[in-house]
Order: structure tokens, then C-alpha cells, then sequence
């Protein structure tokens, strides 16, 4: 078996135990995020895909197995050394009081600050960067409660781009947008990942999973049924499986990816009443 360090994997699972309290999510589960990829983490309600991002995010310890991060433990590493190659997007952010723009995309350079180390032209660069490719720039004296969803969303996601992480993880990006706020954030996340970041998100919508994801991982109760490259393992039957949802498959006229078309409720003729 190929090492961590060789297997094409920064980022791993094996054999984890995911609880909170004494509510166990799931149980040896385990996991390779492939390097480079678009990771897609897709199942229905309360299935672990959340759960399973933030252990891979050091934000649950695992009551049983480890999570690895270049051949380490991760809860073994310092905290501002995961941060420097770990980014995340968690679902729900709190935004303090009257903050700027500009001043929450800094933070983002904190696990590159030092004691006694001032604001550098590297963490002015950063931020300037994180801000242009995330199209917030024109954005940076607003005060950040007073921006809709989706700007808050990429200020979000210009912060966690401000870290300069090799990897990034978003729980739920797309949740409370609106259908062309949340293309405008994947259309980024793609656009970063062919950058040449890893990315994985939790996703709750199937055919957008479908169409912007390299690497699929598909979940139900704490399991993972199957993961791959969306062409190769999404089928009716799986998602029946997984969902409850007869459907058929199409290729998506627009990228050629598989889309999901329920089974449509067949009507009583308006006759038939009678």
C-alpha cells in the first residue's frame, strides 16, 4: 500500500469515529481527498457530510481513528500550521460589529503573523489578491453586515483565500443564496481550483455536484456508498439509493455532466373526476 505521503492524498481519513456527545454520526469511516481535485461531498439531510468536513477540518476530534494531514496527525499539529495549509469556510460565520470589508479579509493573515512581526507588503499582496479574485475589491470600505448574501458569501471565501492554503474546505457555501449567487460562488471555486487548489465542499444540490465536481463522495447514514468521477458512478439506482428519488440521467446540454431529472408525479386527467 502507497504511503500517505505518495498516495496522492495531503488530506486523509482512516477508520474514523465521528460523535457529538454521546450521538455517534458515524463509524470507521474512512477517506482520501485526491490532491488537486474538486472534491464534492454529497447526501441527504444528516448523513455525516458536514460532520465528516469539519473533523477533516480539526473542528471535531474523531472519538476513534485520525485524520492526516501531510503524513501527520493532524490534532498534532500546531494550530497556525494548519492554517497556513488548511483553509475553511464553515457554514454558518459570525461577522463582528461594524467591521470593514478590507479588515475581515486581513484576518485571513493571521497564521502567517508572528509575535513581533508587522503587516508585511507579502500580507498586503495577499489581501489585495483575495479580494480581486473573489471580485470584492470595490467592496472594501462597505461594513460587512450591510452587504447582501452573496457578497458576504465571497467576502467569506476572500478571507479564507487571504491564508494562501494549499487546501480549502467550504460546509455548505451555496445555503440561503439565490440560484445565480450560488453559480457565481461554484464558477469561483472552480475557477480556484483550476488554479490549482484542492477544494472540497458540501453540497446539497445533486446536479450541481454533478457539474462542478472532479472527485465525488456520496454519503447516507454515516456511510459512504460510493465516490469517483460523477460520469463513472452516478446512476438511478444509486440515486435512489441514496436519496429515495426515482430518476433518469441525462447529459447536462450545458457541461456534459450527468443530470439529474426526477420521475414526474403523473397526473389525474381533469376527466377522471367526473
Amino acid at each position: 500500500m502507497a504511503s500517505l505521503e505518495t498516495s496522492g492524498s495531503r488530506l486523509t481519513g482512516t477508520g474514523l469515529t465521528l460523535a457529538y456527545d454521546q450521538r455517534v454520526v458515524a463509524t470507521g469511516l474512512s477517506v482520501a481527498i485526491p490532491d488537486e481535485s474538486f472534491t464534492v461531498i454529497i447526501g441527504p439531510n444528516a448523513c455525516g457530510k458536514s460532520t465528516l468536513l469539519r473533523a477533516l477540518a480539526r473542528m471535531l476530534k474523531p472519538k476513534a481513528g485520525a485524520v492526516h494531514l501531510d503524513g501527520s496527525v493532524i490534532t498534532s499539529l500546531p494550530s497556525k500550521e494548519v492554517a497556513r495549509r488548511l483553509g475553511l469556510l464553515p457554514q454558518s460565520s459570525i461577522v463582528p460589529d461594524g467591521i470593514t470589508v478590507a479588515d475581515l479579509v486581513a484576518r485571513g493573515r493571521y497564521p502567517h503573523q508572528k509575535l513581533m512581526r508587522q503587516w508585511s507588503k507579502a500580507d498586503e499582496a495577499a489581501v489585495d489578491e483575495a479580494m480581486r479574485a473573489t471580485d470584492v475589491t470595490e467592496l472594501a470600505d462597505r461594513i460587512v453586515d450591510e452587504l447582501s448574501g452573496g457578497q458576504r458569501q465571497r467576502v467569506w471565501l476572500a478571507m479564507a483565500l487571504a491564508q494562501e492554503t494549499p487546501i480549502l474546505l467550504l460546509d455548505e457555501p451555496t445555503t440561503f443564496l439565490d440560484i445565480s449567487h450560488q453559480i457565481e460562488v461554484l464558477d469561483l471555486c472552480a475557477e480556484l481550483h483550476e488554479a490549482g487548489r484542492t477544494m472540497v465542499a458540501v453540497l446539497h444540490d445533486l446536479n450541481q455536484a454533478c457539474r462542478y465536481a472532479t472527485h465525488l463522495i456520496v454519503m447516507k447514514a454515516g456511510r459512504i456508498l460510493a465516490e469517483g468521477d460523477p460520469t463513472e458512478i452516478v446512476t438511478p439506482e444509486l440515486v435512489r439509493e441514496v436519496f429515495d428519488l426515482r430518476c433518469e440521467i441525462i447529459q447536462d446540454p450545458q457541461s456534459g455532466t450527468p443530470l439529474i431529472v426526477p420521475e414526474a408525479r403523473r397526473r389525474v386527467p381533469a376527466t377522471a373526476a367526473f
